[in-house]
């Protein structure tokens, strides 16, 4: 039955507080639990982080000290939110186990957007993005395996598979080409907008993680991946931020984040395996049904515009975390020699990201390669864990 969140009613904004005993939520077990159950939650924990930063820079720019109220007002359920989420995270996972979940989110979640994508140029930059993600996780897993002796199947259960992507010292770009077109606001589905923003968020959140993590390390080696890596999550939110309208005004870009919101929570509350878990999905989508209709009230407010010309009338299928192995195989045979240059995408090494490579590497492997040797020294393996049938990884194409 289709979701139509305009005409749904949520829990009133002043019933919404909640005090330190309901903030106190179980976390899961990392040794039971589905997997795609520790994705949801980083996916909405990077959800949460981002309607956070984005009130805030909102807030900033906004002269009515009114909305500033109301905002806040907001503002201070979502840090809640964010705080319920992030903490069903469990201490007992080490942050190498936390970041191979994340780069599990990465891969499945951009890769089903992707598939799901109705506009062809944004489809291309989710399938060019999600091939990135898929190697970081195979380097993540073999750093893994060296420091905590334990496979990274112990975290993504055999629903992803472990196997090089797009080398990661190819990921290094001239940073003008990371830059991607917007999509027009005027013109795009709706669908297409809750896809951006979604991956934009779950990008930013990975960025911040990596960058706040990095250095709590003590090998050489795991802060040197850390930081290759941080670096290259920063190209990302580049590359995903930029397909977003510019135009669109502060009014429709809170009425956007407040409505993926329920289009997400709405999207894990009917597929969560977990009951504890949904029980949280479901609270928040009740508040976030109340937030959508307070940001739609400033809408018409204060930008003339009923909210109903740019949303969708109806919430879509719901986004699902599943295995996507033959999809991303298609890619990999497809698209693995891919770069960008401008705004498009190229199969040359071209001359600036030649001299990007020279001036970050000066002719020495990156540590996502020397992860890689230090593996083989150790173990006389690279660790991977996949489906029958493989891939050979071909090198970027020199230019001519």
């Amino acid at each position: 039955m289709a979701f139509s969140p305009l005409e749904q009613r949520g829990i009133p904004l002043d019933r919404q507080l909640r005090n330190w005993r309901e903030l106190n939520v179980t976390p899961i077990d990392p040794d039971h639990c589905d997997p795609y159950t520790r994705c949801r939650i980083i996916t909405m924990n990077g959800i949460e982080v981002e309607a956070i930063l984005f009130s805030h820079q909102f807030a900033r720019h906004c002269p009515d000290p009114e909305v500033k109220r109301q905002l806040a007002r907001t503002r201070y359920i979502e840090a809640q939110q964010q705080k319920a989420v992030n903490w069903l995270l469990p201490g007992v996972s080490s942050v190498l186990e936390t970041t191979i979940a994340y780069e599990q989110v990465a891969v499945d979640l951009t890769a089903w957007v992707a598939r799901s994508e109705p506009d062809a140029y944004l489809k291309q930059a989710y399938g060019f993005g999600v091939l990135e993600d898929f190697d970081h996780l195979y380097r993540y897993a073999n750093l893994y395996e060296m420091i905590e002796h334990r496979k990274a199947e112990s975290v993504v259960d055999g629903l992803t598979e472990v196997m090089p992507g797009r080398p990661t010292r190819m990921h290094h770009r001239h940073p003008v080409d990371n830059v991607r077109e917007p999509y027009d606001k005027a013109r795009t589905d709706p669908l297409s907008k809750l896809h951006a923003l979604t991956v934009m968020s779950d990008e930013q959140q990975t960025m911040n993680f990596y960058m706040n993590v990095g250095p709590t390390y003590m090998e050489p080696i795991a802060r040197q991946l850390y930081q290759e890596i941080g670096l290259i999550e920063e190209e990302h939110v580049t590359h995903y931020e930029s397909l977003v309208d510019p135009g669109e005004t502060w009014w429709e870009q809170l009425v956007n984040h407040e409505y993926n919101e329920c289009y997400l929570y709405h999207s894990f509350m009917e597929t969560e395996s977990d009951p504890k878990v949904k029980a949280i999905w479901e609270l928040h989508l009740n508040q976030e049904l109340e937030h959508l209709h307070l940001a739609c009230d400033l809408m018409r407010r204060h930008d003339g515009r009923d909210p109903a010309e740019i949303l969708a009338p109806e919430l879509p299928n719901v986004l699902t975390f599943e295995p996507n192995k033959g999809y991303l195989r298609e890619l990999i045979a497809e698209q693995l020699d891919l770069t960008t240059l401008g705004t498009g995408y190229v199969r040359e090494a071209h001359e600036r990201f030649e001299a990007m490579q020279e001036a970050l590497n000066g002719g020495e492997a990156p540590p996502s390669d020397r992860v890689m040797e230090e593996h083989h020294q150790t173990f006389g393996r690279e660790y991977r864990m996949q489906s029958e049938g493989d891939h050979p990884v071909p090198e970027l194409r020199e230019k001519s």
